[in-house]
């Protein structure tokens, strides 16, 4: 099942961040995947956008693996996914 749409807003507004380059990479993934968002996959991206604008960003361009508190949600299909289409050129 596809997102909502004011679920939809909703992420796209907790998403403008601190970072211009966050800011790029989290528009460009609404853009690609922003209508097809799975309801799993808008709970993922909700957990990543709680992060830090700094933990995102290391995320984001592979300089971490995984940031504190959410090990064990980065070990499923799902946030292995999101993170793989957020980190797609």
């Amino acid at each position: 099942m596809t997102l909502g749409n004011a679920d939809l807003y909703r992420l796209k507004s907790d998403a403008r961040r601190g970072l211009l380059e966050n800011d790029l990479i989290l528009q460009r993934f609404f853009e690609r995947y922003g209508a097809q968002l799975s309801v799993e996959e808008g709970r993922v991206l909700s957990q990543l956008l709680a992060l830090d604008d700094n933990d995102l960003m290391d995320l984001l361009i592979g300089r971490k693996d995984s940031v504190a508190g959410l090990e064990e949600e980065m070990q499923s299909d799902s946030f292995k996914t999101v993170l793989q289409k957020l980190k797609e050129k």
